[in-house]
């Protein structure tokens, strides 16, 4: 559909894990990762549902009965806190529209979202990571959205259980 009016946008339910593991997979593919996804929809239910870790805003297509046709679309995001600040804030942990769904003002509309919860919220940054290659997303952050482009920081990573046990063994 070609019609913005037809999308719309809402805070996801456990009803929907099976389309936000979907839309993560074929995140993952879109990103050149396509065996890197391990979530399960048990791991969805309990970590994003049951204890909240994260969240999720979902757009769907609207068929011609006012009905949601299709799952298109997602920001999974969830709350950090600025020391500097002395406020909190968001991070965007993945945003997604399928192809076949972009060019529709999709995006926009998702980081207007997350503007809302944001101020809700008391938020006052959002913050998110975009890989190297996409510049059609840099450029749609850098001059659509007027972001940042924070070039001076490195994102580092310790990552699965061997990784973090090794942490835990430090504290002796």
């Amino acid at each position: 559909m070609s019609d913005i009016a037809a999308y719309k946008i809402r805070r996801a339910t456990e009803d929907d894990i099976p389309n936000i593991l979907q839309l993560i997979i074929d995140l993952a593919v879109y990103e050149k990762e396509p065996d890197a996804v391990v979530a399960t929809p048990e791991l969805l239910k309990k970590n994003v549902f049951q204890d909240h870790y994260a969240e999720v805003l979902l757009v769907h297509d609207i068929g011609p009965s006012g009905n949601e046709v299709e799952t298109v679309g997602m920001a999974l995001y969830f709350f950090t806190f600025s020391t500097w600040l002395g406020a909190p804030g968001i991070y965007l942990e993945d945003l997604y529209v399928k192809p076949e769904h972009r060019a529709h003002g999709l995006g926009r509309r998702l980081f207007g979202e997350l503007g809302a919860v944001a101020k809700e919220r008391g938020c006052q940054r959002i913050e998110w990571r975009v890989l190297k290659w996409n510049q059609p997303s840099i450029d749609f952050y850098v001059e659509r959205l007027k972001a940042d482009n924070l070039s001076e920081w490195d994102t580092m990573r310790i990552e699965g259980d061997e990784r973090i046990n090794k942490l835990i063994e430090m504290r002796q």
